[in-house]
């Protein structure tokens, strides 16, 4: 399969917000559509922690994307208006430079000498792209769960660059829930025996402490009113049942194990600790004088659409809340949508029915 993947290299060396900068690095990105000829058709998308830059199929990658079903031509995001941009994060290992990159200082790859990453030196890293695209100003910036995130950073620390943004699911700051869940997650990996302090390789890969992880997200990216309604107590037949003591018996826990072995080998571990530590470490209110209000109010843009899901645990639908309020105060025209779905954090990856007529609606009044 054809790879569509394009890469920018980053300014060298390229300074990180917490210290130690990078040399050599570079982020993968795809494209759809086509810049207008005054480009002022573009539109970025910023990932959730472990998606890659292919959000949807094109012709030199037929495959299907994370978002195969909101973007394209007709589709909400229209990519026969818009110019639409998916980037990979700095510090993903689906392209980008990573801690799984190899150190041009040792030949060797970065591991946990890769220096401290933050989501604002992956919104810096995406602001460099997109000018050196002769892209001047957005006319929409998306984030979805982590990426959201990163766009609230983009916006900030790059006032005048983006004219509307769509807010996915996502959050001003960590609040403790999810901190004490990615805490877990990145306990899982780093006690597996064959973490060896960030020094496997694919013979002695921490498999165990990567599967638990992604259960523990798994679950939570989903609400429990989806568990009810999907597995209830259903048990395993018989014959699917683990013949040792404490095995699976449940329909659920065999879901959450096929779910986390077809993810395991496809993301670097040291790339999750260090994607999961950034997004507990965002805090908005830094800039805003220990005021998340006020650091959003430190935003300038002219629309704002701000979706949530009620059933969301990991991104309370209070925090788009706190998003929609914020952008407004600061002069924004913001429109707030709350969404019932049953999904919780993964509805805006599964109910593309109603994000999509949300998203669309927006995106056509611009």
């Amino acid at each position: 399969m054809s790879d569509a993947r394009q890469y920018f290299q980053l300014p060298t060396p390229f300074a990180m917000k917490r210290g130690g900068s990078l040399h050599g690095a570079h982020v993968a990105y795809e494209t759809w559509g086509a810049l207008s000829a005054a480009r002022d058709n573009a539109l970025l998308i910023l990932t959730g922690l472990s998606p890659s830059a292919h959000a949807t199929s094109n012709d030199i990658d037929p495959s299907p994307g994370w978002w195969e079903e909101m973007i394209g031509p007709g589709k909400a995001i229209d990519t026969s208006r818009w110019f639409v941009i998916c980037m990979n994060s700095l510090g993903s290992d689906k392209g980008s430079t990573c801690p799984a990159s190899i150190d041009p200082a040792t030949g060797e790859p970065y591991r946990l000498t890769f220096p401290d990453l933050s989501l604002e030196d992956v919104a810096h890293a995406a602001h460099a792209m997109v000018k050196s695209l002769g892209i001047d100003k957005l006319a929409c910036l998306i984030g979805c769960s982590m990426g959201g995130m990163s766009a609230l950073a983009y916006m900030l620390l790059h006032p005048g660059s983006v004219r509307a943004h769509v807010s996915v699911d996502t959050a001003p700051q960590a609040q403790p829930f999810a901190i004490a869940i990615r805490s877990l997650q990145r306990e899982a990996i780093r006690l597996d025996p064959h973490w060896n302090d960030g020094q496997y390789d694919n013979e002695r890969y921490p498999d165990i402490g990567m599967s638990i992880a992604r259960k523990l997200g798994v679950i939570t990216y989903r609400s429990a009113m989806e568990w009810n309604g999907r597995f209830a107590r259903i048990r395993l037949d018989p014959e699917q049942r683990e013949d040792q003591p404490f095995g699976f018996e449940f329909q659920v826990e065999s879901y959450l194990e096929g779910h986390a072995q077809r993810f395991v080998r496809t993301f670097d571990p040291n790339s999750y600790l260090y994607l999961s530590r950034a997004s507990d470490w965002f805090d908005i209110s830094e800039y805003g004088n220990g005021s998340v209000l006020e650091g959003l109010k430190r935003i300038h843009i002219e629309q704002a659409l701000v979706i949530g899901v009620s059933t969301d645990i990991l991104f309370p639908l209070e925090q788009q809340e706190q998003i929609a309020e914020g952008l407004e105060a600061a002069g924004a025209n913001v429109q707030f949508v709350a969404l019932d779905s049953p999904q919780g954090h993964d509805a805006f990856l599964v109910d593309i029915e109603n994000y999509s007529r949300a998203i669309g609606g927006f995106l056509s009044l611009l």
